[in-house]
């Protein structure tokens, strides 16, 4: 999932991450009136999707945290007009691969105050963001990469994420080669040892490696993640369109096991079979399995050109030709001649496959509990195109589906981006109790936005465009953007944790 200007990220500034809540902080102020607060939002739209509340409403933040809501004026150190606007809690992207200064620049942009990767993962945990630790807009968090984890194992090799100083993840033994018991008790450890440095549960990226993992490899990630109520984020096998089997083994471990499950970007792997997916899910929750997931919102798939998928019956699987293929570097259409060159050329490098129908993405939107998610791909230099999704997944959501196609409600909405992933990752994350609400004593991430004007301006071939209406975001009572721009030297972000308040 890289391109080939890959060697110019290192020499690159920084900027993305997430802020943890302070122990110490003052208590809310009982007397609202008689207190000055660090930072004050007068006469927004308040909307919490936890509480219901929707109301114009004067908001007081002390110390990071939201220390006061008030029906009258507040004074302050410095002053928010939102007269008009929407105040709701800040986006969390609970599925991203771009933990770059240019990733975190465009996703805060479109209102996003944590950016985690629970799909793919790094091992060891500290690995994730390096490139922007110290110096993040936003916080930032990440699975166990079950994948980093058995490159370790069956290579003896450290790749902990998919991209490091070095360059990007190549595939190796670890993508094909399946592991002997005693490689699979040596994964189960490091697992172990993954939870204990506070990963937000593990990742696996099951159709990249579908052939390697046997079902005692799969059964041993469940059963570690069962043992800790560690959540199993997934991108499961695919077969044939609509195919459900790759589904049903992971429903199956995580009922036996205990599990927590997040199935990856829905849509695209249920395509036409969608409803049938969500039933499947529906019927284990009812007896009792815990399982969620998640759908983009944006329609095409991104992934790169050497993916196992690409070495099986792609377009038949797709259901789509070489002409719907993008390579997303410079947003070229691609023929049988230039996708066979660049497969053998640079494997790494990432195409835009366009085979999801917006009837599929609008069915899932409606799914109560669905969240949304970018699933961004790593974005490192403008000069190099990435996909849409980093700079509009949701000014696109709420704009476009919400407010225009009206497939939620405007709160249901906020809920699908900022509630519904805090409620699941709380149950790992302790921190995350504190986020995705508007309500005094919750961290003051928040995202202040014109909802008439809320415009998704990326598109395929021109995904570095902000999204329009997103007046002002806030991470941990820190303004880190307003009116389409990043204020310098605002990085208030931090690494999230595992386990950790």
């Amino acid at each position: 999932m890289f391109n080939r200007t890959y060697s110019l990220m290192v020499s690159w500034g920084v900027a993305c991450i997430m802020l943890a809540a302070c122990s110490n902080s003052k208590p809310p102020a009982s007397e609202p009136a008689s207190q000055t607060y660090d930072l004050v939002i007068e006469g927004g739209r308040v909307m919490d999707p936890e509480s219901g509340l929707d109301a114009v409403k004067t908001i007081g933040i002390l110390d990071g945290r939201i220390a006061a809501i008030s029906d009258t004026g507040l004074a302050g150190e410095h002053i928010t007009d939102a007269s008009g606007m929407v105040v709701a809690p800040g986006f969390i992207d609970i599925h991203s691969h771009s933990p770059t200064p240019l990733g975190a620049k465009y996703q805060v942009l479109d209102g996003v105050t944590t950016q985690l990767d629970l799909e793919a993962g790094a091992f060891p945990v500290s690995a994730y963001g390096f490139m922007i630790k110290g110096q993040s807009p936003l916080n930032f968090g990440n699975s166990i990469s079950h994948l980093a984890v058995r490159t370790k194992v069956i290579e003896g090799l450290e790749k902990p994420y998919l991209f490091t100083q070095d360059g990007p993840m190549k595939p190796g033994a670890a993508f094909v080669k399946p592991a002997t018991a005693g490689q699979i008790d040596e994964m189960r450890a490091l697992l172990i040892e993954g939870l204990d440095q506070g990963g937000i549960g593990i990742g696996v990226l099951l159709d990249y490696i579908s052939a390697a993992v046997s079902k005692e490899e799969l059964r041993m990630v469940f059963e570690v993640a069962g043992e800790r109520s560690a959540p199993v984020t997934v991108h499961v096998r695919r077969g044939l369109p609509g195919d459900p089997a790759g589904l049903i083994d992971v429903i199956e471990l995580a009922e036996q096991t205990g599990a927590p499950l997040l199935i990856c970007h829905i849509t695209h792997s249920a395509m036409q079979a969608l409803p049938q997916w969500l039933k499947l899910i529906d019927a284990a929750n009812a007896r009792g399995a815990k399982i969620t997931t998640e759908t983009l919102s944006y329609a095409a798939g991104g992934t790169s050109i050497g993916a196992a998928v690409f070495h099986r019956d792609w377009q038949k699987i797709f259901d789509i030709t070489y002409a719907d293929v993008q390579w997303t570097a410079t947003g070229e259409w691609l023929t049988e001649e230039t996708f066979k060159a660049y497969q053998a050329e640079e494997p790494s490098g990432m195409v835009n496959h366009h085979y999801v129908k917006e009837e599929w993405v609008e069915a899932a939107i409606r799914w109560p509990g669905m969240m949304v998610s970018s699933d961004v791909t790593p974005a490192m230099t403008e000069d190099v195109l990435s996909n849409p999704n980093l700079a509009g997944t949701f000014a696109r959501f709420i704009g476009h589906y919400a407010r225009d196609r009206q497939q939620v409600s405007i709160m249901d909405a906020l809920a699908r981006v900022s509630l519904y992933p805090a409620r699941w990752l709380e149950q790992i994350a302790p921190k995350f109790e504190t986020k995705g609400r508007i309500k005094v004593g919750m961290d003051a991430d928040i995202v202040i936005f014109d909802l008439a004007g809320l415009q998704a301006k990326a598109d395929y071939g021109a995904p570095y465009r902000a999204s329009e209406g997103i007046k002002t975001v806030i991470v941990g009572g820190v303004p880190v953007a307003r009116d389409g721009a990043l204020i310098a030297g605002a990085a208030p972000g931090k690494h999230i944790l595992a386990g950790k308040r």
